[in-house]
């Protein structure tokens, strides 16, 4: 159960540390491995590797957005729209299908998250939350792990070759901090009851949809504490959306696309 992020930035970095981290990886697996498990698939079935489709950067304006006087530039989206096409693409392939991806559908959604992005940034520093330099360290760990890089130096190298320079990380870091401050403010203290926690379990051995031969699920009790970090995750969540409607009714916002 990953920790939900709401600055969008954060988690295009972390996507785009582990295409990175995966690159040579990945070169050496094909050869090795899919190449041949890819021939035997294409053998069977009689059909070719879906190739991966491209992104349409065309026509993209130069300030895609604006948020209470605070531009959202055309290198801010085509940054995120490349890694959320490429995800999408990536899932549906997983899910064998071959419907192609709306992409006018898909950069409005790009453009509508960037947007809640930055009104959440900006309450967060009106309301004067801060971020410490230990909280900031703390993160940079995580993204460490995450991508299963040794150093430092390694994790901010990785990251300026695809354009992100080491100041601008830890400025979105401090912005995802302050953020997460905000979330937390907004939720208040979330205790969730056993009763809630088995409603849950049960609704997720409902849609698993045991069948005959698998091996036994998880008990209540094994998944209790990830159950507790989802059920967290689903209550900041809401009180995310309903913040953000409620920061859109006063807001100037405007967006180009």
């Amino acid at each position: 159960m990953k920790k939900w992020l709401s600055t969008l930035s954060i988690m295009t970095l972390i996507f785009v540390l582990g295409a990175c981290n995966n690159d040579s990886e990945s070169e050496e697996d094909t050869q090795n491995a899919e190449a041949p498990q890819e021939e035997d698939a294409a053998a069977e079935n009689g059909e070719e590797a879906m190739e991966m489709p491209e992104p349409d950067l065309e026509g993209i304006p130069e300030v895609v957005a604006e948020v209470n006087g605070e531009e959202i530039t055309q290198e801010d989206f085509t940054q995120t729209y490349e890694s959320q096409f490429q995800q999408t693409a990536m899932q549906q392939q997983m899910m064998g299908g071959g419907e192609e991806i709306n992409q006018d559908e898909l950069k409005q959604q790009v453009a509508d998250m960037l947007v809640n992005q930055e009104l959440l940034a900006q309450e967060a520093e009106n309301r004067d939350f801060t971020a410490g330099e230990d909280e900031v360290n703390e993160m940079v760990d995580q993204m460490l792990e995450q991508n299963g890089m040794e150093n430092r130096d390694e994790l901010f190298a990785a990251l300026d070759e695809q354009g992100l320079p080491e100041d601008e990380v830890m400025n979105l870091l401090e912005t995802q901090i302050k953020v997460d401050q905000l979330i937390e403010d907004e939720s208040g203290e979330i205790e969730p009851t056993d009763e809630e926690l088995q409603e849950m379990y049960d609704q997720m051995q409902e849609q698993q949809g045991q069948t005959e031969g698998e091996e036994e699920p998880p008990s209540f009790e094994e998944l209790k504490p990830q159950l507790e970090q989802q059920f967290v995750m689903q209550k900041q969540g809401e009180a995310t959306q309903a913040l953000i409607e409620q920061l859109k009714e006063d807001a100037d916002t405007t967006i180009h696309l």
